[in-house]
C-alpha cells in the first residue's frame, strides 16, 4: 500500500515538473514571438510613415503644377487688360514672376519673402480698379519676430485669399470695397481678407473653385493642427481668415 502511495506521489511530482517545464517553454516562446512581433510592427509603422510622407510630397507637387500656371495666367490677364499701366507695374510683375518661377519650387520660404510677394501681387491687381476704389490694407508685421526670416512658410499660401477678393468683388456696387489685414506677431501669422461680393458669386461657388480646394489641401498636409482657416458670408460681405502658428510648427519641425 505504501509502495503504491509513493509511486502515485512520484508520478504527481513528475507531472507537476513537466507542467512547469511546459509552461516555461510556452512562456519563453510567447515572449520571443511577442518581441519579434513588436519589432516587425515597429518596422511596418516606420515604413508606413515614409509612404505617407512621400504621398503628401507627391500630392503637393501635383497641386503646385496646377497652381503655378493658374496664377501666372491670372496675372498676365490683369496686366494685359490694362496695357496703359503696364509700364508702372513691370517692376512688381518681375518680382512676382521670379517668385513663382523660383521660390515656389522650394518647400518653404520665409514670411518676409511671402509677404513681399503678396504686396507685389496686390499692386498688380490694383491696376484694374478705379483709383477711387475703397481699398484698405493694414500691414502689422513685426520684423524682429523670430519667424520673420525663418524658412517656415509654404510659398503661395497667400495667393488664394487675395485673388478671390479681386476676382469676386462687385466693383459696380456703391459700397464695394476690399480690405486686407496681414499680421505677424508672437510667431503667429494671420491674414484677414474681406470684400463686397458680387451677387452672382455665392459662398458655395467660392468654395468650390480649384484655388480654394488646393489651399485647403496644402494647409492640411503641411500645417496639420497648426493652422485655422475660416470663410463666411454675411450681408453680401465675404470674409476669409487664416491663422498659422508658425512658432509651434517650427518647433515641431525642429524636434521631429
Amino acid at each position: 500500500m505504501d509502495g503504491n502511495y509513493y509511486m502515485i506521489q512520484d508520478y504527481l511530482i513528475f507531472i507537476g515538473v513537466f507542467a512547469i517545464f511546459l509552461l516555461a517553454s510556452i512562456s519563453i516562446y510567447l515572449f520571443s514571438w511577442n518581441k519579434r512581433y513588436k519589432k516587425l510592427n515597429k518596422k511596418l509603422s516606420e515604413t508606413n510613415k515614409i509612404i505617407e510622407q512621400r504621398l503628401n510630397e507627391v500630392q503637393l507637387e501635383h497641386i503646385g503644377t496646377k497652381l503655378n500656371p493658374h496664377l501666372f495666367k491670372n496675372i498676365l490677364n490683369s496686366v494685359q487688360s490694362h496695357a496703359y499701366q503696364t509700364y508702372m507695374s513691370l517692376d512688381k510683375l518681375a518680382n512676382v514672376l521670379d517668385y513663382i518661377l523660383y521660390e515656389s519650387n522650394t518647400r518653404f520660404v520665409s514670411p518676409k519673402e511671402e509677404l513681399n510677394f503678396a504686396l507685389s501681387l496686390i499692386e498688380i491687381n490694383k491696376i484694374k480698379i478705379n483709383p477711387l476704389f475703397d481699398f484698405r490694407i493694414k500691414f502689422n508685421v513685426n520684423k524682429s519676430d523670430p519667424m520673420y526670416e525663418e524658412k517656415v512658410f509654404a510659398p503661395l499660401i497667400s495667393v488664394d485669399l487675395i485673388e478671390n477678393a479681386f476676382k469676386h468683388t462687385d466693383f459696380l456696387a456703391q459700397d464695394c470695397f476690399i480690405a486686407v489685414q496681414i499680421e505677424l506677431e508672437n510667431r503667429v501669422f494671420s491674414m484677414n481678407v474681406s470684400n463686397k461680393a458680387s451677387e452672382k458669386n455665392t459662398l458655395e461657388k467660392e468654395r468650390s473653385g480649384f484655388g480654394s480646394q488646393s489651399l485647403d489641401q496644402r494647409l492640411k498636409m503641411i500645417y496639420n493642427n497648426y493652422y485655422h482657416l475660416s470663410r463666411s458670408s454675411k450681408n453680401g460681405i465675404f470674409t476669409a481668415e487664416l491663422t498659422i502658428n508658425l512658432g509651434e510648427f517650427y518647433d515641431q519641425m525642429r524636434y521631429s
